[in-house]
Formats: C-alpha cells, sequence, structure tokens
C-alpha cells in the first residue's frame, strides 16, 4: 500500500507540471546535478537455483547525478536500508539473506530540459552487499559470494517546476553468486541467477 500511495502522489504532482513550467521563469536547462529520494520494489529471479526462490520487498532508494550536459549524465543509485529476503526451497523455509545492491550508470535523458515528460535509459556496473545469511539447508550454515555485473535502467522525468520533478524507473541487475559451506569455504552450488529487477518512485530536485 505504501507504494501505491507513493506512486498517487507522484502521478498528481505530474499532472501539475504543465501550469507550473508556464508559471515559472526560470529553466532545468544547465542544471548539473540531481538527487532523487523514494522508495524502489526489489524483485529477485523467481528460479535463482533449481527448487529454490528468494523473496523480494520494498526498500528506500537514492540517487544523485552529475548531469554532463542536458541529455547525458553519469548516475550512483543505490538502496538506503537492506532487503530482507526469505529463501525458499523444495521442503519451505531454509533461511534469509539481506541484500543492498549500488549501481554507477551512464544515462541519456530523451528531448529538451524543460520538457514535461523526459524519458531516459541508462546502462552500468552493479554489485550487491549479501549480509545476514542464515542458509542452514541440511544443517550447513551456507554464505553467498557479492553478486555483481551489468545493470540496465529505463525510467521517466515528470518535470513539476525547473527544480523539482518526479520519477519513475525500472532497472535489471543481471549477475550471479556462488553458494559456499562457511566452515570450509567450498562451493555447494555455482551461477545461483538472483538477477534481481526493481520498479521505483520517487521526487527529485535539480541544483
Amino acid at each position: 500500500m505504501t507504494v501505491l500511495r507513493t506512486l498517487t502522489l507522484a502521478s498528481a504532482l505530474a499532472l501539475a507540471a504543465t501550469p507550473a513550467l508556464a508559471q515559472d521563469g526560470g529553466t532545468a536547462s544547465g542544471k548539473r546535478f540531481s538527487v532523487v529520494g523514494g522508495v524502489t520494489l526489489l524483485e529477485p529471479h523467481h528460479d535463482p537455483a533449481t527448487g529454490y526462490d528468494i523473496d523480494g520487498g520494498p526498500a528506500p532508494a537514492l540517487s544523485a547525478s552529475y548531469h554532463i550536459t542536458d541529455n547525458w549524465g553519469v548516475e550512483l543509485w543505490g538502496l538506503a536500508d537492506k532487503v530482507d529476503s526469505r529463501v525458499r526451497g523444495p521442503e519451505g523455509k531454509v533461511g534469509t539473506i539481506e541484500q543492498q545492491p549500488i549501481a554507477l550508470s551512464g544515462q541519456y535523458h530523451f528531448g529538451d530540459a524543460d520538457n514535461v515528460f523526459r524519458p531516459f535509459v541508462g546502462l552500468g556496473y552493479y554489485q550487491s552487499n549479501i549480509s545476514g545469511e542464515d542458509l542452514n539447508p541440511g544443517g550447513d550454515h551456507i554464505g553467498l559470494t557479492t553478486p555483481k555485473g551489468a545493470i540496465g535502467t529505463v525510467g521517466v522525468d515528470l518535470n513539476i517546476d525547473p527544480t523539482w520533478f518526479a520519477r519513475f524507473d525500472a532497472r535489471y541487475m543481471r549477475a550471479r553468486s556462488d553458494a559456499r559451506l562457511s566452515t570450509t569455504g567450498a562451493n555447494v552450488a555455482e551461477d545461483i541467477k538472483l538477477d534481481p529487477w526493481t520498479v521505483g518512485v520517487g521526487i527529485g530536485a535539480r541544483f
């Protein structure tokens, strides 16, 4: 319900964007820094290993961008808190893990800086901090290696005025992790497909 309420608020702000831009004599063009805060729903791959599943969940998200031009930019994005995920196997719950991704991406924003709707795409590199593993299938404690790899982003900014905007985005992170015995470090499973995707909404400001 929190995600739905945030989406509703952002949509209402977007509806007011056109008159707000018309009344404001400033411009978003030339502003080189932006920050965004919001909420993101993270969902791992539905079948990371045969017979296993990992739940996702919501978390606060933050990003900071440097806009090289009005169209090209570099974004640092990440979750501000960990997502506590339940791991289920063929016989039910086998434990939990906590994950917290962070990513650096290049982005291209379409159209003029003052357009009400500004779609964007991005491509970059991410890694996720895996911690708090409580995995004990068969009585053996297992840990996961740090997943890292490519991240792709699509989204749209809805300008409210030359400073403020609402953002909707979706991200896909492709990476693999190995499961290892905590006592010996020996691999018990390789190339686990965590591959999470996210859907997020937020409010941002340009400077």
